[in-house]
């Protein structure tokens, strides 16, 4: 019989999930601090390897900068909606009981706290992996790597779980 989560309490996938969120947040906010020390103007790049490059670019918008906020109030809407989001996801983790939900929501939920932390500091979010080379028509950070990963993950598992069915993880 699997395990009974009891009001208060989160689930070992439901903490591992969090987890993953948490390292997702740390990850992404070091890699845009260690970028930003490389001192480039937005526009401007540097080669990485091969076809990849770093490139700034102040995302006004959603992940890949769809929707841009060029307002004030956009700016916090987006945020504001960005951090209701991630307690949406952090109240569903929680209760989590098998690893495809709990990744899913884990890397979609550090993402999005991810770039609001960015919209908060910066007033936009740092976006520097370039692989336009590869006709990839966006530049983006970690957090939106994540959250894309992480809607992926929740889309499997939407396939693999039907509701009502038994969960073997």
């Amino acid at each position: 019989m699997p395990p009974v989560a009891r009001p208060g309490l989160v689930t070992r996938m439901g903490g591992m999930g969090l987890g993953l969120a948490t390292m997702v947040l740390i990850c992404d906010q070091v890699s845009k601090g260690v970028f930003l020390k490389l001192g480039l103007m937005e526009g401007m790049s540097r080669p990485l390897f091969g076809p990849f490059k770093l490139t700034l670019v102040w995302n006004q918008g959603i992940s890949f900068s769809l929707m841009s906020a060029q307002t004030d109030p956009a700016r916090w809407g987006l945020t504001l909606f960005a951090l209701a989001v991630a307690v949406f996801l952090g109240s569903l983790l929680r209760k989590a009981d098998h690893g495809l939900f709990a990744t899913g929501l884990g890397l979609v939920m550090g993402g999005a706290v991810g770039n609001a932390v960015d919209r908060i500091r910066f007033g936009a979010v740092v976006d520097f992996f370039d692989a336009t080379a590869l006709m990839f028509p966006w530049i983006f950070n970690l957090a939106d790597s994540a959250i894309s990963i992480g809607v992926v993950f929740l889309l499997l598992d939407s396939m693999h779980h039907k509701p009502g069915a038994p969960v073997a993880d």
